[in-house]
């Protein structure tokens, strides 16, 4: 394997598993930068950046490669929810779930891509295993995450050859991810969420390979996992 992480770009790093991501790359021995409307912990190189903002996020990633031409991935981990039926939940509520999960990972990469080409790097979309089978009461969700599960599986045939590209599609998490839902939309005490450092080490193995092997995709869940298959 490659342990040549040089930066990697982690959006959504202040917390869940963008931030187990940041922390194991630096232990690889990689510089993580994350983007994310809050702070991640202290001694992690960031900008505040709303993901949701096409056009300031593809201004803080250009800006990001002109200060490290040695970004050699992307890793876009942010991602947001907020459940319930379709006529129940705001316009501006479902929209921005589009924006940052599905446009936000489009501006990132569109930005970083020339770097990351002349790197030979590589890039990560996380997807998540409600981007292959639809729910009820997810109507945001599952459509940005088919669109991140489309988007990702013709960026690979664009790519092939210049960069490397990897799909990870995560099974729920012990994350803050559920936290202020309702309690219908809340997982039980005894579900079987992933730790999100077991999804972590899951991108840093696709991103630590040798230059002429891709990892296409990857789905972690959990072994009893209601969303999968």
């Amino acid at each position: 394997m490659n342990s040549e992480l040089g930066t990697v770009l982690v959006t959504g790093g202040a917390s869940g598993l963008g931030a187990a991501l940041a922390d194991a790359v630096e232990a690889a021995g990689g510089r993580p930068f994350v983007l994310d409307r809050r702070a991640p912990r202290d001694g992690i190189d960031h900008e505040l950046v709303d993901l949701a903002d096409s056009k300031e996020t593809e201004h803080a990633v250009r800006q990001l490669c002109d200060d490290a031409p040695d970004l050699t991935a992307v890793v876009t981990c942010a991602g947001v929810d907020v459940p319930g039926r379709l006529e129940d939940v705001p316009t501006e509520v479902w929209e921005r779930t589009i924006a940052v999960n599905l446009l936000g990972t489009a501006a990132v990469v569109r930005a970083a891509l020339p770097t990351l080409e002349a790197n030979r790097g590589r890039i990560v979309t996380v997807a998540s295993t409600l981007g292959h089978r639809a729910l009820s009461d997810a109507t945001a969700y599952c459509a940005s995450k088919f669109g991140v599960v489309g988007f990702t599986r013709a960026l690979m045939a664009e790519l092939q050859g210049r960069v490397g590209v990897t799909m990870l599609s995560p099974g729920g998490m012990r994350t803050a991810f559920f936290d202020g839902r309702d309690e219908q939309y809340k997982p039980s005490p005894d579900a079987p969420l992933c730790d999100p450092a077991t999804v972590a080490a899951a991108a840093l193995f696709a991103l630590q390979q040798p230059p002429d092997v891709d990892i296409k995709e990857l789905v972690v869940a959990g072994t009893v996992e209601s969303s999968w298959p």
